[in-house]
């Protein structure tokens, strides 16, 4: 309802139109509410749509095909040379992401969903003013802030369009193939982006701070992606940061402090992926209770409630980790509670798939976090160079690992590395979510010749029965 010529009253706001906040709005709507969407882009589907997830996964679907050619040949089918034709590339990647905008779009009319375009700033508790929008105020019952996150630059510098020193957003955009492109993050960003550029034909030198790339995940996961990518790109600089960076016309002078030989170099592209920040501010969140975490994530509870009673948040801005499909999951929550439905976001495990040659995906514990924890675990392994269709595949790389609690044998954690571990790790996350044990994964009749039936062999070997591998002890 229009209250006078700038007001609109409306029951729920969402701010954001990224999964978290179309889904929250999605899901209000269904209930019966009214629902009204600020979204501060043209478009709906926020950074996983427009500008991450789904733009980096058609690249990496596209240039995947030049590695399969490369295997090709090892069984006597062989192609031509590849020709990269860049603006069809990137008319195709485009397209994709066109078709799941209009798709999103359509389902928002289709709710009777009001999207108006502008930033939303809190004046109040129950009132939004927006800047740049054909609405001056919304007066809401609830509001539920969705608004993503952001790249974080390296101290010191800022992106620019047009820069050579780009950000994520600024890779995906494909402006061209530079000859040597230099990949500051060994995250699951940098590692998927530097791939896809290596596949087009850059020479990748890749710098990492850590003494790893892929920080915090198990190290016997990272190892086979580490060794591909030791073979792929020219160089890779562990425990090394960036000290300097001088951009030109043509390219990037940069110094690095660390384990880089030589510590001055030359690229024509530089990629920074070191991390993302929440975007909370500039949305007046000092004119309600709502209150900000150390690292600027907004505080929520089980509801996804802020201090606030009235006010909600989901996705990124909420904090780690920052995923598109844990936003999803929160969006719904918060909709639900609004909708004065019994909801809660209580996960025992939320999974996460780095999408590189191998792919690596994790749910629940890794080894090391249960141990931190003080848990009494076990972990148990399975090589794929043991699976029939991993041999099929060319894909003897993979691993599968399970982490059990040792005295009840309850699955605690999964990890796989190798390809199709992102269909894969589904299966591991419900049976933590069930509370399965050991030998409920054992029991279970994987359909043969799979990749699944690693998390079977990996379970029967927890217990000591495995078949394709020699038992640790007798039965």
């Amino acid at each position: 309802m229009v209250m006078g010529e700038e007001t609109l009253e409306t029951q729920v706001v969402v701010i954001g139109g990224g999964p978290g906040g179309y889904t929250a709005a999605f899901r209000a709507a269904d209930l019966g509410l009214e629902v009204t969407l600020v979204n501060n882009e043209d478009r709906l589907g926020g950074v996983c749509l427009l500008r991450g997830c789904i733009p980096t996964k058609a690249l990496l679907e596209a240039t995947s095909i030049i590695q399969i050619m490369e295997d090709a040949q090892e069984r006597g089918i062989k192609f031509g040379q590849p020709e990269i034709q860049l603006d069809v590339l990137r008319k195709w990647k485009d397209g994709v992401v066109d078709k799941l905008v209009s798709g999103v779009q359509t389902l928002s009319k289709r709710r009777d969903i009001k999207v108006i375009t502008g930033n939303a700033v809190f004046d109040s508790p129950t009132r939004l003013r927006l800047e740049d929008a054909e609405i001056r105020y919304i007066q809401f019952q609830h509001a539920i802030i969705a608004t993503g996150s952001r790249a974080v630059p390296l101290k010191g510098y800022t992106f620019r369009s047009g820069s050579r020193i780009m950000n994520s957003d600024d890779a995906l955009d494909l402006p061209d193939i530079p000859p040597r492109l230099l990949v500051v993050g060994g995250g699951y960003i940098g590692m998927e982006l530097g791939m896809v550029y290596a596949a087009l034909g850059s020479q990748i030198t890749l710098v990492e701070m850590t003494d790893s790339i892929l920080p915090g995940m198990d190290r016997d996961l990272v190892k086979p992606l580490a060794k591909k990518a030791e073979k792929l790109y020219k160089a890779i600089y562990l425990s090394t940061r960036v000290a300097s960076m001088e951009e030109t016309d043509t390219l990037v002078k940069v110094k690095f402090d660390g384990k880089a030989d030589p510590a001055e170099q030359t690229f024509d592209r530089v990629l920074v992926a070191v991390g993302r920040q929440p975007n909370t501010e500039k949305l007046g969140l000092e004119n309600t209770a709502v209150k900000l975490d150390q690292n600027g994530f907004i505080v929520v509870d089980e509801q996804r409630r802020t201090a606030e009673n009235s006010i909600f948040a989901v996705g990124d801005v909420t904090g780690q980790p920052l995923l598109a499909h844990k936003a999803i999951h929160e969006g719904k929550v918060a909709a639900d509670v609004i909708a004065g439905q019994s909801s809660a976001f209580d996960v025992a495990a939320i999974p996460a798939v780095v999408y590189t040659d191998p792919e690596i995906a994790t749910s629940g514990l890794s080894e090391k976090d249960a141990t931190a924890l003080g848990l009494q675990v076990k972990t148990s392994r399975f090589a794929w160079p043991a699976s029939g269709r991993a041999v099929t595949m060319g894909a003897t790389d993979g691993l599968t690992k399970l982490v059990f609690d040792t005295q009840t044998q309850r699955l605690l954690g999964i990890g796989i590395v190798g390809r199709g571990a992102e269909n894969m790790i589904t299966e591991g996350t419900l049976a933590i979510e069930m509370g399965a044990v050991a030998q409920d994964l054992a029991l279970t009749i994987h359909p043969h010749p799979t990749l699944s039936e690693t998390i079977n062999e990996a379970a029967e070997a927890f217990l000591g029965k495995p078949i394709n591998i020699m038992p640790t002890r007798k039965i």
